[in-house]
């Protein structure tokens, strides 16, 4: 199992969790939405950060990816030169 749909689970369970608990907490209702309000914006935060964590991610294996292919391509550039001049000077 991919291990992202595994971390978003164990989010959404602690969230909901959470949740659970200040519902059945025995507060006036004013404190009661206070609380989800502030664990709505904790969770929201964490799922920011885990969203700009994977994003950085891909875009560092997107720029290591490019840039392999591109040395790729300048080897492959090279030799064919390289059999160019060969070919050339076979000829002569």
């Amino acid at each position: 199992m991919n291990s992202s749909k595994v971390l978003l689970g164990v989010l959404g369970g602690v969230a909901a969790g959470a949740i659970a608990g200040i519902l059945f907490a025995p507060a006036k209702g004013k404190k009661t939405r206070k609380r989800i309000l502030n664990k709505g914006k904790g969770f929201a935060d964490d799922m920011k950060d885990k969203f700009e964590e994977l994003y950085e991610n891909v875009t560092d294996k997107y720029e290591t990816l490019l840039q392999s292919n591109e040395n790729l391509i300048a080897e492959e550039k090279t030799k064919l030169n390289s059999i160019k001049k060969e070919i050339k000077s076979n000829e002569h």
